[in-house]
């Protein structure tokens, strides 16, 4: 019995060996993290957004169109590169439909043309004031009026009747980008002040 017994313990105190250099070997291998280099503050951002609806890759070709994006210092700065962009973006779109309606030829699709152009005079002018907003630390406002920009490209295409200039979707996409950043300073920020 007695060598059972010295058995069962001998196959504990192996089995208690084993845990113990399991676990060492995966903090040393995993818990190596203080070692590497920290997540910039674009990264940590984007990396967080990935969780939410805009995946990383997305959310760094959006705001990287500017060389600026990886020099900035925290959260405030990138919403304020999101929402210049999307503003951007949206001024671009708008000469872009201009310019379509100029060398359109039939009724309806200047009638479309104009109707669109009228949705980006807004999203324009909004997005605009967004982007003082944002400078000045207040983002609900301006995140709402990126919400509402979002939907811009999509009623242009449902009232024209031809392609619409590819500045259309590349709005979309950044007013997305844009909007998720600005949610997700505006949660964040939230959460350390509450």
């Amino acid at each position: 019995m007695a060598v059972g017994t010295s058995s069962s313990m001998l196959g504990g105190a192996l089995l208690l060996l084993l845990v113990v250099v399991l676990s060492s070997a995966t903090d040393f291998h995993d818990g190596s993290s203080s070692s590497a280099a920290p997540l910039s503050p674009l990264d940590d951002l984007c990396i967080s957004l990935g969780s939410q609806y805009v995946t990383p890759d997305v959310c760094v070709a959006a705001l990287c169109v500017d060389p600026s994006c990886r020099s900035t210092r925290g959260l405030p700065e990138l919403a304020a590169l999101a929402i210049r962009l999307t503003a951007a973006n949206a001024t671009v779109a708008k000469a872009s439909i201009e310019s379509s309606l100029a060398h359109a030829t039939d009724a309806e699709t200047k009638k479309a043309m104009r109707s669109c152009l009228q949705l980006y005079a807004g999203a324009v002018e909004a997005l605009q004031w967004a982007t003082w907003s944002v400078a000045a630390g207040q983002y609900r406002g301006a995140r709402e009026a990126v919400q509402a920009a979002v939907y811009v490209p999509s009623g242009c295409d449902g009232m024209a009747q031809v392609a619409l200039p590819r500045e259309n979707d590349d709005f979309f996409q950044m007013a997305f980008v844009g909007h998720a950043v600005l949610a997700w300073v505006q949660h964040s920020i939230d959460r350390l002040t509450n």
